[in-house]
């Protein structure tokens, strides 16, 4: 039994577009075949967002759904009439379908050696993976960071070519198309497929006399020093995508892309939480019932905070546009800064102290009433709804 599309997504049923894309873009991430090779589990549960993505992103079809659930989408849910499921849905489609949310291929590894239209198609170089770690100052600026990459270059003797004359020739067995069609039997009868020429690996040519540095693949280990500019505003799990700078296509193919993956580092200071920042503020108790003027750090310097006489711990401040900014289409403007107050309660006391301390025990303005119990109890509480 199908899962509800909002459930998959884990969005509300009320999601905006904008919520709706972002909730797919991360599952498609997540689960990706590039990030889990081999994965049967993680690869449904990418063909399961697709899905879902597929309807809850059209209007028409998300009425439907709405309404009817998956009963409403019968004989044309997903892409086509079978949806998924029966339809014979395969990886390629569903990058093809899916290329807008991350432009074009979104940056991972074709699969599949001709395009839809039975066309022959350019080699595809492999993506490269880098992590990156940040600081989260770095994070919040935006920083280049430079990286020596081994990777697949063009061959230098035939230009990527891989012939050692620049000569190819039509291949006889696909005349030229990259596709050989077949026809198989089906629980739907017989049906025509195409699959990649298998003697010209779907490129509709042959090379006859092969370059003998690369051994007519047009490629070569090589080395190279790229800088890739991190946008303000990352976060952990966020993938910067450097188009064009993966391995070299094979015979003048496209060259793939390099994802950097980035870390953030801890902060000594701050607790982040998407664009805001936490700041807990120690305060000792004389500041905390009389009141005055406190400084606390901010990612950019210093900020001074009025602190009210008989402030109470678990008490929050919030200083609008002291947080992380947004990276661009993930939220908009800046994140707060929210100060969270503690009062600092001295472990050990001398016996000049110790006396003090019982003398205010027995003022009544040093005992919580009713109220400010009620009070403190509510913040406390709102910690866990």
């Amino acid at each position: 039994m199908k899962r509800d599309f909002y459930e998959v997504l884990g969005v509300q049923k009320g999601a905006t577009k904008d919520e709706i894309k972002k909730a797919y873009r991360k599952m498609a991430l997540k689960y990706h075949p590039d990030h889990n090779p081999g994965d049967k589990e993680a690869e449904e549960k990418f063909k399961e967002a697709a899905e879902a993505y597929s309807v809850l992103s059209d209007d028409d079809k998300r009425a439907k759904y709405d309404r009817f659930g998956h009963a409403g989408l019968e004989g044309g849910a997903g892409f086509g009439g079978g949806g998924f499921g029966g339809g014979g849905m395969n990886m390629d489609d569903i990058f093809s379908a899916f290329g807008d949310i991350f432009g074009g291929h979104g940056g991972f590894s074709g699969f599949g050696g001709f395009d839809g239209g039975g066309r022959p198609q350019q080699n595809k170089g492999r993506n490269l993976r880098l992590k990156v770690k940040l600081t989260l100052e770095e994070a919040a600026k935006g920083t280049s960071k430079r990286f020596s990459i081994k990777k697949q270059v063009n061959c230098e003797h035939c230009h990527g070519s891989g012939s050692a004359d620049s000569k190819t020739e039509t291949c006889p067995h696909c005349g030229g198309s990259g596709v050989v069609t077949k026809i198989v039997n089906s629980l739907f009868g017989r049906m025509q497929t195409q699959a990649p020429c298998p003697h010209c690996n779907g490129e509709g040519k042959i090379i006859k006399n092969k370059c003998p540095h690369c051994g007519g693949e047009g490629v070569v280990q090589g080395q190279e020093t790229i800088d890739v500019s991190i946008p303000a505003g990352v976060d952990n799990g966020m993938v910067v995508n450097v188009p064009g700078k993966g391995d070299a296509g094979r015979r003048n193919g496209l060259p793939g892309d390099i994802q950097v993956y980035i870390e953030v580092e801890p902060h000594k200071d701050f607790v982040r939480e998407e664009q805001n920042l936490i700041y807990n503020l120690l305060l000792d108790f004389p500041t905390a019932a009389l009141g005055g003027t406190v400084e606390i750090p901010t990612l950019d310097g210093k900020a001074r905070i009025k602190i009210e006489p008989g402030t109470q711990p678990g008490k929050v401040m919030r200083l609008r546009g002291k947080g992380m900014p947004a990276v661009s289409g993930y939220g908009y403007g800046y994140g707060d800064l929210i100060v969270h107050i503690s009062i600092y309660v001295p472990e050990t006391l001398n016996k000049e102290e110790k006396d003090l301390v019982e003398k205010m025990q027995q003022k009544d303005s040093f005992k919580p009433t009713t109220s400010i119990k009620e009070k403190i109890f509510r913040r406390f509480k709102s910690l866990f709804d």
